[in-house]
């Protein structure tokens, strides 16, 4: 700053020299400047100030890019430049702007949330939303704040698995000593959809016909599931294929020694035992398929499952007014409770 004072003296002083004089001093400059240049041959450090000044002579005298020695002209024009667009964004900044309004932070928040909910929603698609919703906003807002997916949009892996689960079906056995120590099979097919146990068999020899039997009973021909999940088992014989593949179903075997790939089915079996067969002795084959007929019924009206928010498998409806009674399943062992 004390350099550009010093400047401004010299040139109010020079008003008062003689032409003679002004010339001889200009030459010695030059000169001075000039042996300047062949002493640091590198480029020379320039402040604000300095490119102010060039600058402002430039646009008053444009003749002084003739005479500029320490930079080239192109650079004087380029800071010239600099300068007009930063002083038009300053100015523009400074007044009072005028266009479309802001776009809230709640809007901005809900058109995200629908673009990361809704992962094949375009923004015509969202912006439709939101003009039913009350908000006024144009389609280009909408996409400028819309979630940028890193790759093609696709469904994910819960909404596949629900909407294919009504489709896909299992089955499995299990076995049970009697009092007399005889081994009795129970076959047992579920429904993913809801959970359902569809039916149950029980036998003391399981072979492919009487399974297939037991699937016909089970699946009428207009109800048949797309897909059936087993296990490897033997009993699953050749007629047994050839039922299913006439009902339309095609059959799925898990790997060998992989129960937890038919893991719906293996946790209906585990309930079973755990809230029935695990406490009573079983006397015989009309024993048990009475019991299993009354755990059904128990298991598909009135037994909440953490799986189906806390509903049953066959639409448990809610009731809010009478007195709470209950009746006894399987002797007293569960209880069903309901108002009348």
């Amino acid at each position: 700053m004390t350099d550009l004072f010093k400047l401004i003296l010299d040139i109010l002083a020079s008003r008062f020299k003689a032409r003679a004089t002004l010339e001889a001093e200009n030459l010695v400059l030059r000169q001075q400047v000039n042996v300047l240049r062949r002493r640091t041959p590198k480029r020379p450090h320039l402040n604000n100030t300095d490119r102010f000044l060039f600058v402002w002579l430039y646009r008053w005298f444009p003749s002084v890019l003739e005479v500029v020695a320490i930079v080239r002209p192109e650079t004087i024009i380029r800071w010239h430049r600099a300068g007009f667009r930063a002083y038009w964004r300053w100015r523009w900044r400074s007044r009072n702007r005028v266009g479309r309004p802001k776009v809230s932070a709640e809007l901005r928040t809900l058109i995200g949330e629908m673009s990361r909910a809704n992962a094949l929603w375009g923004a015509p698609r969202i912006h439709g939303e939101l003009l039913k919703l009350g908000f006024e906003v144009a389609q280009s807002t909408v996409a400028r704040y819309m979630c940028r997916h890193p790759r093609p949009p696709s469904q994910g892996w819960r909404t596949f698995l629900s909407n294919h689960v009504d489709g896909i079906a299992a089955v499995d056995l299990f076995v049970l000593p009697t009092i007399a120590f005889q081994i009795l099979y129970c076959l047992v097919i579920v429904r993913y959809g809801r959970r359902l146990l569809v039916s149950f068999g029980v036998t003391a020899n399981p072979t492919a016909e009487w399974i297939s039997r037991q699937v016909t009973e089970a699946f009428p021909w207009d109800h048949a599931p797309r897909y059936l999940i087993r296990d490897r088992d033997t009993s699953y014989g050749p007629v047994f294929l050839q039922r299913i593949r006439a009902m339309g179903i095609r059959d799925h075997p898990i790997a060998p020694r992989s129960p937890w790939q038919n893991a719906y089915v293996e946790r209906l079996i585990g309930s079973i035992r755990r809230e029935c067969l695990d406490h009573m002795i079983v006397l015989g084959e009309a024993h048990l398929r009475r019991t299993l007929r009354g755990y059904a019924a128990y298991y598909n009206v009135s037994r909440t499952h953490r799986s189906l928010n806390k509903d049953a498998p066959l639409h448990r409806a809610i009731e809010r007014l009478g007195a709470v009674v209950s009746r006894p399943v399987l002797g007293g062992l569960h209880h069903q409770y309901c108002r009348i």
